[in-house]
C-alpha cells in the first residue's frame, strides 16, 4: 500500500505485526527512503515531527489500533539531574566517552549480543548478525556518530549510535554490559548525550519513543525537560497517566491524513 504526497518522497505503511512494547496489540510503520543530497534535510525536517531513522529509512508508528507510540526528547535548557542521575554520574566517573566514525568492530558486537540475549532476547533483533550489526552501524546516508564508553578495567562497557541533526542529537540505538546493570548505564548515555548537546549548543536529545503503559520506556519519564510529540506539536510532558487515551483506536488518524499533514523540506535542487 503507497501514499505519495505532490512532492517526492514517498511513504508506504508496513505490514502489520505484533506490537513489542503493548500486548495484544498489533504494530505498522509509516516510512519512507532516506538517500540522496537531501537525505540530512529531510532527516532534520522529518525528525521534529516524530520520525526516527533506521539505516537509510525514516519511519513513524501509524497503527489502527492506538496512537500511543510518542516521539520524546529532552529540552536542554530545562532539564536538571535528579538526585537518583547525579548518583548515576557519580557511579560512573570512571568511564569515559570516545566518539567515533560509524564503523562497526567486533569488540561493539560482542557488547551489543550480550545486550541482546540478556534484555532483548525476544525482540526483533535477537538474531542480527555481525553483518546486519554493520549494516546497522555504517549504513548511514547522513552525520552520524558511535559514541563508545570505557571503562578504566572493564574495556567497552556501553555504546550509541548518534545522529547530529541541526537542532539536537538523536540517539538512533544504545546498548551496554548487562553485568552492569546496577550502574544504570543507560540513564548514563542519556545523560552524557545531554552534556554533549549543551556543549555544542544544540537544544535537544532525540530519545526515539516513549509508550504510556509500557514499562520498557518508563525510564523516559524520568527526565526532566522532557517533552512529546503530540497532535502534531511538541508539549512539555504532563502526568504519564494523561496519555492513557493515546492508546484508544479512534485517536489514531486516517493514513492519507497523516500523509498530508507531513511537511517537508523543498529538496528540489536550485537552478543555475
Amino acid at each position: 500500500m503507497r501514499h505519495t504526497l505532490p512532492l517526492t518522497p514517498q511513504f508506504y505503511v508496513t505490514a502489520p505485526q505484533p506490537c513489542p512494547y503493548l500486548e495484544g496489540r498489533m504494530e505498522r510503520k509509516l516510512f519512507t527512503s532516506l538517500s540522496g543530497e537531501g537525505a540530512s534535510q529531510l532527516n532534520d525536517t522529518l525528525s521534529k515531527q516524530g520520525f526516527r531513522r533506521s539505516q537509510n529509512v525514516l519511519y513513524r508508528p501509524s497503527c489502527a489500533d492506538c496512537a500511543a507510540c510518542l516521539s520524546a526528547r529532552i529540552d536542554v535548557a530545562q532539564f536538571a539531574p535528579t538526585k537518583s542521575q547525579k548518583r548515576t554520574i557519580k557511579r560512573n566517573a570512571q568511564v569515559t566517552r570516545r566518539a567515533t566514525s560509524p564503523w562497526a568492530t567486533e569488540e561493539q558486537y560482542e557488547l551489543f549480543r550480550d545486550y541482546l540475549e540478556t534484555r532483548h532476547a525476544e525482540g526483533g533483533m535477537a538474531d542480527m548478525d555481525v553483518f546486519e550489526f554493520a549494516a546497522m552501524i555504517e549504513e548511514t546516508p547522513i552525520r552520524s556518530r558511535v559514541i563508545e564508553y570505557v571503562d578504566e578495567e572493564r574495556g567497552l562497557v556501553a555504546a550509541a549510535l548518534t545522529d547530529v541533526l541541526d537542532d539536537g542529537l538523536s540517539m538512533v540505538y544504545s546498548f551496554y554490559d548487562p553485568d552492569l546493570q546496577a550502574d544504570s548505564l543507560g540513564t548514563y548515555m542519556i545523560l552524557d548525550h545531554i552534556d554533549i548537546a549543551r556543549e555544542a549548543g544544540l537544544p535537544y536529545v532525540y530519545l526515539g519513543y516513549w509508550v504510556p503503559g509500557s514499562p520498557k520506556m518508563g525510564y523516559k519519564a524520568k527526565f526532566k525537560g522532557l517533552e512529546l510529540y503530540v497532535g502534531g506539536r511538541w508539549n512539555k510532558m504532563r502526568n504519564p497517566a494523561d496519555y492513557d487515551a493515546e492508546r484508544h483506536p479512534l485517536k489514531t488518524d486516517p493514513i492519507a491524513e497523516q500523509v498530508a499533514n507531513i511537511s517537508l523540506p523543498d529538496l528540489r535542487s536550485p537552478r543555475g
